[in-house]
């Protein structure tokens, strides 16, 4: 599987996270919609995550010539969905919560954002 490919499988699973995200924040927390949603933003993040770890970084400076900084969100993706699953699980829901809101604020906002920059993809083709 060759770089775009990866690229846009990694956007296929990363764009529907970034309208099911703010309908979770906003939806009642709880209920079976919510958990059901929430499982497949989980997976869909758990995906993307692994796949941009295939990807190498084409910007700035790399760590074991394939690693750059953007990787670290990928780390933060499989950091924080299993911990924000077991703290719903187990009952702990502000841990969740946290670890939720992070994963978005880093993942998507943040990450999203640094995708678009000079030099990347999503930058050379929406400008």
């Amino acid at each position: 599987m060759g770089y775009y490919d990866l690229m846009y499988f990694h956007l296929a699973t990363v764009l529907p996270c970034v309208i099911i995200g703010p309908m979770l924040f906003f939806m009642t927390k709880g209920n079976k919609t919510h958990r059901s949603l929430g499982k497949v933003y989980m997976i869909l993040m758990l995906v993307t995550a692994i796949i941009t770890l295939f990807m190498p970084a084409l910007v700035g400076p790399k760590f074991l010539g394939h690693f750059g900084w953007i990787h670290s969100f990928s780390f933060l993706t499989l950091f924080s969905v299993p911990r924000a699953y077991l703290a719903a699980r187990s009952g702990r829901i502000q841990a969740h919560k946290f670890s939720m809101i992070s994963l978005y604020i880093g993942a998507i906002v943040i990450a999203g954002g640094f995708t678009l920059v000079p030099g990347r993809y999503l930058h050379e083709l929406l400008f």
